[in-house]
């Protein structure tokens, strides 16, 4: 963890950050588009994907001059070639455009999921995957000026991602560590540290770092059944927990933040990247995105221009949360992993299904009654204490907020599976032309 710690060490770092990407839904999305909400993740084998009505970062980074270039983990649709990278504002794309698939293999479900651009992709056979992705990164470093050209290179590693797979070099570090699945999950983290190192290595040796901002971030809270730990908060991924929502990141720069080696604790939202790195970039935002510009916060640490913001609202498992100054509100189910799980010597991740089992079995029971749930998360940073039936007013209030932010809720876009998306009809690989 060497090259992401001195990384944290230097720069800004925030505690209040809430998943990352976009500025239409959450997670990879937040960052590439500028508003809010999601239903699940998209399948492979479903329609689902980013409206091409929604314009991306890169598609307004290279209107003042940028060149765009991805390496990772898409997952943003892909069913027509309209919706895949290199037709939604990047230059360049290798990576995957669905999800959890093989480190080495690069296999997901019964098909192949691996691109350099349009073409299907097959790196060194049995190279794992982030140093697949490093290494692309690098050249794409080497072929770029940094004198003369301007870069975004969007970098969503599969780390770290089920299925917990690692290089034994990498888990050894860990032998202190006697539960297998964490032992790789941090083998899985230190493998993506190295990467990271090779990467600034070679961004300071050809003078990028003279006029860069570098963002580091989650998407998520990590996955308890996977090997993650989001103690002292409560949940986990897929949850709207803090455990499961609330995300850490770091900005780093040697000459853009007027304040540096502190930590933020103000509050930002993942719409908000994309307004903010545009301002950063020279570039103007619509006014019509839920995103707010945060770079004075992040450069200088002045108070954050939000107040607010939706967790999510999804009318299919009919639950939803909302965050307003200190207090949050959380209307139905939160979701699986309602507790907060410490790491015991031999964790088996099962044994979190089999003791919540009656709590799954019924969660759309829950969901369908809309229980609320009060917390003030200044105070109770770990969402031990419902507070609502102390503060009815309170509770009424943020009730009513939600409901305003219901009145605009574009209905979700969760298709059922399309047997025309098989393999099978691609030569075995995940591919567009099916929608």
């Amino acid at each position: 963890m060497q090259t992401v710690q001195r990384m944290r060490l230097n720069p800004k770092l925030s505690d209040e950050r809430i998943l990352p990407l976009s500025h239409w839904t959450a997670g990879e999305n937040s960052i590439h588009t500028k508003f809010h909400r999601q239903h699940d993740v998209i399948r492979a084998n479903a329609p689902g994907f980013l409206p091409s009505n929604i314009t991306t970062l890169p598609q307004k980074l290279k209107e003042v001059g940028y060149v765009t270039h991805m390496v990772g983990k898409w997952h943003l649709g892909y069913c027509n070639w309209k919706y895949t990278p290199t037709y939604r504002g990047f230059d360049s794309f290798m990576g995957y455009y669905s999800a959890m698939e093989d480190y080495y293999n690069h296999s997901h479900g019964e098909g192949y999921d691996f691109r350099f651009n349009t073409d299907v992709y097959y790196p060194t056979k049995g190279e794992y995957s982030a140093n697949v992705f490093a290494k692309r990164a690098i050249d794409i470093l080497n072929a770029v000026d940094p004198k003369n050209e301007s870069l975004f290179l969007y970098l969503p590693f599969q780390s770290v991602h089920d299925p917990t797979e690692v290089p034994e070099k990498y888990e050894n570090i860990y032998s202190n560590i006697h539960n297998k699945l964490r032992r790789k999950y941090c083998g899985m983290v230190s493998a993506l540290d190295e990467a990271v190192g090779n990467i600034t290595t070679v961004l300071r040796e050809r003078g990028f770092m003279d006029n860069l901002l570098l963002v580091f971030t989650t998407d998520n809270g990590g996955p308890v059944v996977h090997g993650a730990n989001n103690l002292p908060l409560r949940g986990a991924k897929a949850t709207l927990w803090e455990g499961g929502t609330k995300g850490s990141a770091f900005v780093y720069s040697d000459t853009l933040l007027k304040k540096t080696k502190y930590l933020n604790t103000e509050m930002m939202h993942a719409v908000d990247w994309f307004p903010t790195l545009l301002h950063v970039a020279g570039a103007t935002a619509d006014s019509s995105i839920d995103g707010l510009d945060m770079w004075p916060t992040i450069s200088e640490n002045t108070p954050s221009p939000r107040k607010e913001f939706v967790y999510n609202i999804d009318e299919i498992r009919k639950n939803a949360a909302i965050r307003i100054g200190n207090y949050k509100l959380i209307e139905g189910s939160p979701g699986h992993s309602n507790g907060w799980y410490p790491l015991p010597k031999e964790y088996d991740p099962q044994s979190e299904v089999e003791e919540n089992r009656e709590e799954y079995l019924n969660e759309s029971i829950i969901s369908a009654e809309l229980q609320h749930q009060l917390f003030d998360i200044s105070n109770d940073p770990t969402e031990h204490f419902d507070i609502s039936k102390k503060y009815p007013e309170v509770l009424k209030q943020m009730i009513e907020r939600l409901s305003v932010y219901k009145k605009s809720l574009v209905p979700a876009n969760y298709p059922p599976p399309d047997p025309k998306s098989n393999p099978k009809y691609y030569n075995g690989t995940w591919s567009p032309g099916w929608c």
